[in-house]
């Protein structure tokens, strides 16, 4: 079964209690669809400053994966300010397209898949399990949201959503399979544990992302991992200050007060800011501007991070 094969292309308005026929003649309920109603899908396009095709083919694809990684930035401001992240299309558009602001993995790619479906691509998401470096026969708990997409006869793996390490264009989805976008390296092979796994080549060697199967995932599962990673007091997004960008020539990390830019080969460069600095960097290096109101509270958390850290370097 292709990995399209549960989801439907619902470019129409959907209502309440709404079932869709598949073209198999299942009936699917509203909420194992895509929730394309509300997409304002020139202003998504605007945000990107995408003028390319629209017809939905392998180059499509390419080209609208690369213009969102470079307009849209990883980040999880919003719940270092005290904010929620929720993940109805409305709150996703005024957030990553009219307030011109990021988002993590679950924002990203339900977003680029209500694109992709209203576009007519063949797309459903998938749950992967980070691993983030660690070894492949570690299985950690599922709370990536993915996209695989069917486009001229093949499955491949989009991901906009894996910040300042995911491929910056689609993957096929096969054993062994070996891409390069621009001067970046990717791999996806199967894992000791049968899954799919998705791999980096870094400058010190290959680099294990995720791992991910072929079972069907929907919108009611990414709501219950995105309310775990946003809440729980041992998530990386709850305890940090998170911001990347994938470029095509170097990737940009924040974590907390440390800045660090990568190329294809080379050491990364770390610098340490000083809290002052850290509306600036999101600002000029980022792309992401915060209301005064929300800077303060950023500041107020930078702040404490950083006497944080000075506190545990000496000891008390």
């Amino acid at each position: 079964m292709r990995f399209s094969a549960l989801f439907s292309n619902a470019a129409a308005p959907l209502g309440k209690g709404v079932f869709v026929m598949q073209a198999s003649g299942t009936l699917l309920h509203e909420s194992a669809t895509w929730e394309a109603s509300p997409l304002d899908l020139e202003a998504y396009l605007a945000r990107l400053d995408y003028r390319g095709s629209l017809t939905p083919s392998l180059e499509t694809l390419r080209a609208l994966q690369r213009a969102h990684l470079e307009a849209i930035p990883f980040e999880n401001l919003e719940i270092a300010i005290g904010g929620e992240i929720r993940l109805d299309l409305a709150s996703l558009q005024d957030k990553l397209v009219r307030r011109r602001r990021g988002g993590y993995c679950h924002e990203q790619n339900l977003l680029f898949g209500t694109v992709l479906d209203r576009l007519g691509f063949r797309v459903v998401p998938r749950g992967a399990r980070m691993l983030v470096g660690e070894e492949a026969r570690r299985i950690t708990a599922m709370n990536h949201t993915m996209l695989a997409v069917t486009v001229e006869g093949r499955d491949w793996l989009v991901d906009v959503g894996v910040g300042n390490v995911g491929p910056r264009e689609p993957v096929p989805v096969g054993e062994n399979v070996e891409v390069r976008h621009g001067r970046w390296e990717y791999r996806l092979e199967r894992s000791p544990v049968g899954l799919w796994l998705l791999r980096h080549r870094r400058h010190d060697g290959w680099f294990n992302i995720y791992q991910f199967g072929d079972a069907s995932y929907y919108r009611a599962d990414a709501e219950t991992h995105n309310y775990h990673v946003s809440h729980h007091p041992d998530s990386p997004f709850v305890r940090r200050i998170v911001a990347q960008h994938n470029g095509a020539e170097e990737r940009l990390g924040l974590a907390d007060l440390e800045l660090t830019v990568e190329r294809p080969g080379a050491e990364p460069e770390r610098r340490e800011l000083r809290a002052a600095e850290l509306p600036g960097v999101l600002r000029e290096r980022f792309g992401l501007a915060l209301d005064p109101e929300q800077e303060a509270r950023l500041l107020s958390r930078a702040e404490s991070l950083a006497a944080s850290v000075a506190g545990e370097r000496l000891g008390t």
